[in-house]
Parts: structure tokens; sequence; C-alpha cells
């Protein structure tokens, strides 16, 4: 307990200082310091087993502040007579109609890829587990599978991207089974 009072008082008013300057506000600052000094209470005397005290206390003190700042985003109400652009849903729905078509033209692996990670939320993780791969194995045949998608929409619709990378155009094709 006495190394974390002498690390305490060594570095207190530096902390004190940098968390003020970054944060603009002396009570703010101040209960974040408060903070800072109860994680490092609270480590007990695990606390005199770190190397270095001033790193560890900055460290902390970083992430509360990190945290602190992320609380404090300001939510912005929206208007109430916003509305969606339509036409716009309207083209992602219809490009939306052209992919069960496109993915029953990719191989079953392929197939089964984009649906159980992307259209299931599967994880990555998880889909490797279930398929017995390796986590960057499962990770690059997601990544080829999303790949071959891509470029099969970009054959059969003839999916055209922007500048940004979004769909600008495309040609809707039919669900099988519809003329």
């Amino acid at each position: 307990m006495n190394c974390i009072m002498t690390a305490w008082h060594e570095h207190e008013a530096e902390l004190r200082g940098w968390l003020r300057r970054r944060m603009g506000n002396s009570a703010e600052a101040d209960d974040l310091l408060q903070d800072v000094f109860i994680k490092a209470l609270r480590q007990g005397e695990r606390f005199c087993e770190i190397a270095n005290a001033r790193a560890w206390l900055y460290e902390v003190a970083r992430n509360a502040l990190a945290d602190r700042l992320r609380l404090a985003r300001k939510a912005v109400e929206l208007p109430e007579d916003l509305s969606a652009d339509t036409a716009e849903v309207a083209a992602v729905d219809s490009l939306a109609a052209c992919l069960p078509r496109v993915l029953s033209e990719l191989s079953a692996d392929d197939r089964e890829a984009i649906t159980l990670c992307d259209l299931e939320g599967l994880t990555q993780e998880e889909y490797a587990r279930r398929k017995g791969l390796s986590l960057p194995g499962a990770k690059s045949r997601v990544q080829r599978a999303r790949k071959r998608l891509r470029e099969q929409l970009t054959q059969s619709c003839q999916v055209s991207l922007d500048a940004a990378g979004q769909v600008s155009d495309f040609v809707p094709r039919p669900p099988l089974g519809r003329p």
C-alpha cells in the first residue's frame, strides 16, 4: 500500500495537469483523477509489482478519459419531418432481389460462406469452428467468396460502382423461376 501512495504523490500533480489540459474542465478532470486513484488502490499489492507506475497511471488515465469522452458524445435529434429517400431504398431493394439468383450461381462453398457470415450474421470465428478451419483460413474463404459474389453481381447484374465504391447503377435480373 505504501508503494501506491509513494507513486501517487510523485505523479498526482502531473496527471492532474495532463487531464485538465485535455478536458478543459477542472472539476471533471479531478473526478477522473479520483477514478484513477481508486483503480490504483484496487490493485493492492499487485501495484507494487508494476515496473513503471507512472506509465501505468497514465495508461489508466488515458483510458478513463477516452471512456468519458465517448460517453459524452452528444446525440443529434432528428427532425420529425425527416423521411427516407424512397427512390434510393427502392434501388437497394431491387439489387437485393438480384442477390438470390446470383448466390445460386456461386459454388456451394462460396454460397455457404456468404449466407452464414453475411446474411445470417455468424462471426468468422464461429464459421471457422463450424467448418473446422483456422481463423485465417476462414477469413480467406469468406473474402474469396465475397470477391466472387462481387464479380458475379458485376457480370450478371451489370453493377457499376461510383468513385466511393457505392452502387451507382445495375440491371435487375428476375429471380429464378420467373421469366
